[in-house]
C-alpha cells in the first residue's frame, strides 16, 4: 500500500546481441495511485465473460483476456512535469514528490511517489507465465 512495484521485461532485437533483462521498479512512499482502463467501452462490453479472467479458459474466446497476468508497457512510462499533485505533497510532507504515468495496453497507472529504486533481477528470475 505504501510502495508499488513494477517488473519490466526489456528486450532488444536479437541481432544486437543485447540480452533480455528484468528490471524491478520500486516506487516508494506512494501517496496517490490511480488506475483507469485504456480499453474502449466496446472492448469492455465484449470482455465481460468470466472465462476471460483465466488465461486457460479465455485464450480462445473473443474479448480481452484479463487472465494474462501481465500487460505490455505501451506506449510506456512518462514523468508528469510540473505536477500540481506532486508539488502539493512536497509542500505538505516536506520531501520531494514526483508523478509518473505508466501507460499499458489494458490500464494506465498514475503514481505520486517520493523515491524510486531500480534494480536488475537475477538472470534466472521466473515471473508467472501463462499455461500453454
Amino acid at each position: 500500500m505504501r510502495d508499488y512495484e513494477a517488473i519490466v521485461y526489456l528486450t532488444a532485437d536479437p541481432r544486437t546481441g543485447i540480452p533480455p533483462a528484468y528490471l524491478r521498479y520500486l516506487f516508494r512512499y506512494c501517496v496517490e495511485a490511480h488506475s483507469r482502463t485504456t480499453l474502449s467501452p466496446q472492448t469492455w462490453q465484449s470482455s465481460l465473460d468470466e472465462r476471460l479472467i483465466d488465461h486457460a479458459t479465455g485464450a480462445d474466446l473473443d474479448g480481452y483476456v484479463w487472465g494474462a497476468k501481465w500487460q505490455s508497457l505501451y506506449p510506456g512510462g512518462s514523468i508528469v512535469t510540473g505536477s500540481t499533485r506532486a508539488e502539493a505533497w512536497t509542500k505538505a510532507i516536506g520531501i520531494d514528490f514526483h508523478e509518473v504515468r505508466l501507460a499499458a495496453n489494458g490500464h494506465e497507472l498514475t503514481l505520486v511517489f517520493s523515491d524510486l529504486h531500480v534494480s536488475e533481477l537475477a538472470p534466472d528470475y521466473t515471473p508467472w507465465r501463462p499455461s500453454t
